[in-house]
């Protein structure tokens, strides 16, 4: 099961611990959710996720200081009590010392940031999002071209590694050759990105390893990126029937997201670069509601209609 080491959450988010004392070296976060326990503070505890991060903003640090000694010795206990993986204050709020007591009681970790309530929870689930994102690795290229992330596929050898490398010098960006880690962030969004051990290098048969980066400068490579259409590269088939009007999309699927695909002969003469950089501006243009091969049909109707009626 995927997992975030709190330890990584504190360091990720540049966050101060309040209770050094708890132990936080085993503590892992295993789902994206979090809670803002307002109704758990209120005394409601039924249906309550243990497994999610708690996050106090202004609201709720203001109600738990109006509380009473007693009502807050019953609900620091029932909610601490409960194996939560940590609670974080925001906007730099310090929680009082019956709260960390009841923290230390329970062995709960107790966090702080300085950051406002709205943006730390929109940053904190963008980060346990992708880290939690199911994942799976494929053998390919991804290449952002045009701001379309654009995932080359084929057999071992057939010249994604080489379409990739002009695509660079054309002057867009590499994100990850050999290797694609796929995440699925939501049911419309797969991101793809490179293992950190071959991020930013390619191989060439003949040549070897190539650092691009280096090569072409930090501008010639990304990190991550969406992955919006897939480009098969197979070797030409004289015999096989290749569309040649686009009419009707074609989908490939990774962990059950459907993605454009296009599937590309090769043969000798066939610009790859070329070729993927206009499936992608083709693909743009599919995105604001232009299509080339549905104008081209109806060029054609419009054109068999005034001849039949002519005639």
């Amino acid at each position: 099961m995927a997992f975030v080491a709190l330890e990584e959450l504190i360091g990720k988010m540049s966050l101060s611990n309040l209770t050094p004392e708890v132990d936080i070296t085993s503590r892992k976060i295993i789902i994206q959710d979090i809670n803002r326990p307002a109704l758990q503070l209120a005394g409601f505890f039924e249906h309550f996720d243990t497994s999610r991060v708690e996050i106090i903003g202004f609201v709720e640090y203001s109600y738990m200081e109006q509380l009473d000694e007693e009502r807050k010795r019953y609900i620091y206990d029932e909610l601490l009590k409960t194996g939560i993986p940590c609670v974080i204050f925001c906007r730099d709020l310090d929680p009082d010392p019956l709260f960390l007591e009841y923290a230390l009681k329970y062995g709960v970790p107790v966090l702080k940031t300085v950051r406002a309530t709205s943006d730390f929870e929109a940053e904190i689930i963008r980060f346990l999002s992708w880290k939690l994102a199911p994942c799976i690795s494929i053998h390919g290229v991804l290449v952002d071209v045009y701001g379309e992330g654009v995932l080359i596929t084929g057999e071992s050898g057939i010249g994604k590694s080489e379409a990739a490398l002009e695509l660079v010098k054309r002057g867009h960006r590499l994100i990850t050759d050999d290797v694609v880690e796929i995440r699925k962030v939501s049911d419309e969004q797969l991101v793809g990105s490179a293992p950190d051990i071959t991020k930013h290098f390619i191989e060439l048969r003949g040549i070897g390893i190539v650092d691009i980066m280096s090569l072409f400068g930090a501008s010639s490579v990304e990190d991550e990126h969406n992955i919006d259409m897939v480009i098969q590269l197979e070797d030409w088939d004289k015999d096989k029937d290749y569309d040649r009007l686009g009419l009707e999309e074609e989908y490939t699927e990774y962990l059950g997201n459907k993605i454009v695909c296009h599937n590309i002969p090769i043969r000798p003469g066939r610009n790859l670069a070329v070729i993927c950089e206009t499936a992608a501006v083709n693909y743009r243009q599919k995105k604001m509601g232009y299509n080339a091969a549905r104008e081209l049909y109806k060029r054609v109707q419009e054109n068999l209609a005034k001849k039949k009626n002519e005639t």
